[in-house]
């Protein structure tokens, strides 16, 4: 028996009012499941201090962060559905809540789907991750999902500030998929059920390409992940938005590279963080 609570939670840690954006794709979310209630969740309702990552990562004011660990801290304690405030929902999902918990795809395997360019840019093909699943999307669950433990607990033992000083960025996308990995996901097509969780192919999801930003709608498309970028510095923004119209242009993924990092020096004179970047 399907038992999710028809409530809709979201985070907006900072204390920043919301924007257009933000409003409209919450709007969304009224249309298409009008009797459910949505909760906001910020420094007034949320601890903030539950553990040391999340602790650390509010003090560096890394609100996505935050966020993170927030989202499955939420849903574990009270169960329900999850989008980031950048999610517009475009056409019912009922039909996929009844099924139960859910997630979505970021990307799907290699050779597959229209967003395989997102999961190297997100660094994951490194770590032979293949798929990559994004929380970010859309989560539903039940209260006490131990998939969701699991999560929590990763969180409670790391620390986002490390010992040199500087920030673990590493997203969740990353952390999440790693530890799906963990639990029997595989790098194949479709909908994938893992640890009582249902994940479906990026065209439910996330029709939109990261780098393009092309749309690719399917019928079974329910959403569209608008990609902010909120946890992004002046600086990441920049280059994101320099290499999507070199992209688009048709050039060569180390082209775009290093014209990125020649712009990022004219624009921000920033020769440490050009080098740096070049290592990689």
């Amino acid at each position: 028996m399907n038992t999710i609570p028809k409530t809709i939670h979201f985070c907006w840690f900072g204390g920043n009012p919301l924007g257009e954006k933000e409003l409209a794709c919450i709007e969304s979310w009224r249309r298409f499941l009008p009797d459910y209630k949505i909760v906001r969740w910020d420094e007034s309702n949320f601890d903030v201090r539950s553990c040391s990552y999340v602790s650390e990562a509010f003090d560096a004011k890394k609100w996505a962060f935050v966020s993170d660990y927030a989202r499955f801290k939420i849903l574990f304690d009270h169960g329900g559905l999850y989008f980031d405030t950048d999610v517009e929902l475009i056409s019912p999902i009922d039909d996929i809540i009844a099924v139960g918990p859910f997630m979505g795809f970021e990307t799907d395997c290699p050779g597959f789907g229209n967003n395989v360019d997102a999961l190297k840019a997100a660094a994951t093909v490194a770590a032979g991750l293949g798929l990559a699943a994004n929380p970010g999307l859309g989560l539903a669950a039940n209260p006490g999902l131990g998939l969701y433990k699991r999560i929590i607990d990763s969180y409670s033992k790391d620390h986002f500030v490390k010992s040199d000083g500087s920030l673990d960025k590493t997203t969740v996308v990353y952390r999440v998929t790693a530890i799906l990995r963990e639990f029997g996901l595989e790098n194949v097509e479709g909908i994938q059920q893992v640890a009582g969780v249902h994940i479906y192919p990026s065209e439910f999801f996330n029709p939109k390409s990261f780098e393009t930003g092309e749309i690719n709608i399917t019928v079974n498309t329910r959403s569209i992940h608008h990609f902010s970028m909120s946890w992004f510095g002046e600086k990441d923004l920049f280059e994101y938005k320099v290499g999507k119209r070199l992209r688009n242009l048709g050039l060569p993924r180390g082209v775009v590279f290093k014209l990125c990092a020649a712009a990022e020096i004219i624009r921000f004179a920033d020769i440490n963080r050009v080098i740096n970047r070049l290592r990689r």
